[in-house]
């Protein structure tokens, strides 16, 4: 069985991580989701309800591709988080040159750690490339409109939660 692993922080899960999703299907028959704790990036949202955001989400790639898509949260190392998973490929999705720079060190230091585990590197679709969770909390905080970049359970979720 391929299994991979996709990380990420998910504050919240955006249309570019679910197109990443969906292209993540096609190459492994197992996709474990790890929603990273990552107590230093202060989230939003808490590990809760970004996971049942996630599996809400996931629930209709799950319907059209009929595969296996699994949320774990994680704390330790990604390369640990692999390893416990069973993950022979971490997918990362990039978004811009920058992007490019950050994850090439990462895969470095990973490969140092475990060269058995690849990094496979999906380029988001053109219409998805400016999305980052961080621009969506701070348009919606703003009073913008985000419903191009996030489904729209999200969006009520993120109205609700800055409202308070």
């Amino acid at each position: 069985m391929r299994i991979g692993l996709y990380p990420g922080t998910f504050d919240p899960v955006t249309q570019g991580h679910l197109d990443i999703i969906r292209r993540a299907m096609v190459l492994v028959d197992r996709l474990v989701i790890g929603v990273a704790i990552n107590r230093d990036k202060g989230p939003l949202f808490s590990l809760e309800e970004r996971v049942a955001m996630i599996e809400a989400e996931c629930a209709g790639i799950i319907a059209k591709t009929g595969g296996e898509i699994v949320v774990h949260p994680f704390e330790n190392l990604l390369i640990d988080c692999a390893r416990d998973v069973g993950a022979g490929v971490i997918i990362r999705g990039l978004r811009a040159v920058a992007d490019f720079e950050y994850e090439f060190q990462m895969v470095g230091m990973n490969r140092s750690l475990d060269a058995s585990i690849e990094t496979a590197f999906l380029m988001a679709d053109a219409k998805n490339q400016a999305i980052a969770s961080k621009l969506v909390k701070e348009i919606c905080r703003l009073g913008g409109d985000v419903s191009k970049f996030v489904p729209a359970s999200v969006k009520a979720a993120l109205e609700d939660k800055l409202r308070k």
